[in-house]
Order: C-alpha cells, then sequence, then structure tokens
C-alpha cells in the first residue's frame, strides 16, 4: 500500500524545521466532510469533538502530553488500532500511517 504524508493545522518545531499537525490520531481533518458542515476546528484544537462528549483517543494523547499518537511510546497502541481498523468509521490505518509521516519530519 502506497500513502502519502500530508500535513496541515498545527505547527510544531522539530529537528529545525517546521510540520502541521492536523489531529491526535493521524485522521486528515482537511479531508473530513464534517469539517466544514459542522465547523469543526480539529480536536488539536477544541475541547471535546462534535460527535460527542468525548474521544478515548484524543484524551489519551493528551494526558500523555503528546502532540499527536506518533510521538507516543506505544505508538501503535490496540486503542488507535481498533479506531483505525474499525469497520464502520475506520480508515484501514491511514491514520497510522499518517502518524508515522508526522513522527519522521
Amino acid at each position: 500500500m502506497t500513502y502519502s504524508c500530508h500535513v496541515s493545522h498545527v505547527m510544531i518545531r522539530l529537528k529545525g524545521g517546521f510540520i502541521m499537525i492536523e489531529s491526535r490520531c493521524g485522521i486528515l481533518c482537511s479531508a473530513c466532510s464534517y469539517q466544514e458542515q459542522v465547523g469543526c476546528k480539529g480536536c488539536i484544537n477544541i475541547e471535546k469533538p462534535f460527535w460527542g462528549a468525548s474521544c478515548s483517543v484524543k484524551s489519551c494523547c493528551e494526558t500523555r502530553e503528546q502532540k499527536h499518537c506518533g510521538q507516543c511510546k506505544d505508538f501503535p497502541c490496540d486503542l488507535l488500532k481498533q479506531f483505525a481498523y474499525d469497520e464502520k468509521e475506520g480508515d484501514n490505518g491511514k491514520r497510522i500511517e499518517q502518524c508515522r509521516c508526522w513522527s519522521k519530519e
């Protein structure tokens, strides 16, 4: 499978340069059809997601003080894999690959 890295929203300094992070889990908010529809600014910029009271991946990442899951020593954990490969809401692991890209930048 070929997957290209994308960047957007939150900037962090790394190795003398900058990369843009869109979400905690690696999902590309800029490609989400709900972003404009509901005025979502991405989980990095909001307290709770538009779809519910909380997101366990977002909460975990923020509790561990990580910008995104790819920075975690447990990456990719079972929780992230569960989200990435969920039959209904998953993306067949693309968000995991995006976190890997962000970690390499």
